[in-house]
């Protein structure tokens, strides 16, 4: 497994106990994480970071991305693993010009598939295509 995808999967770790458990908060469970994951490379765990933090300030935005997207489907009914993997790949589509998008998207439906259940590639997969093909995602990651 290469370095971003770890970061990746210890990014969804740290969305999803965020989301699990909101009293905590990110300074706390990312403090947690570290002590938890001293093994892991700092690499890993400095781009895991980005992407949390990256997901915790644009969230809204995000968010509504997301919303305005999944037709029948309200954030709250999502199950969570989808919904942060939704989010960290609608980070890097809308935030991060160094990350291609079909990585991006690539990564996001194969750490579903990991992670979700049976649908749950196929559901990222949709929501995070018409996200990519929205102009608007261009502007964002140009502002940034």
């Amino acid at each position: 497994m290469g370095l971003r995808r770890e970061s990746r999967e210890l990014a969804l770790q740290i969305l999803y106990a965020l989301d699990a458990n909101p009293s905590v908060g990110v300074r706390e469970t990312l403090q947690t994480f570290r002590e938890e994951n001293s093994e892991v490379l700092s690499r890993v765990r400095g781009f895991a970071e980005e992407l949390v933090q990256g997901v915790q300030q644009q969230q809204q935005i995000i968010d509504a991305a997301i919303k305005a997207r999944s037709k029948n489907w309200s954030l709250a009914r999502m199950p969570l693993v989808d919904l942060n993997v939704m989010r960290m790949a609608t980070y890097e589509l809308m935030f991060r010009q160094d990350i291609p998008k079909k990585v991006s998207i690539n990564e996001a439906i194969e750490i579903a598939r990991k992670f979700g259940d049976k649908e749950s590639p196929a559901f990222v997969n949709g929501i995070l295509d018409e996200i990519e093909a929205c102009p608007k995602t261009e502007e964002s990651s140009e502002e940034q």
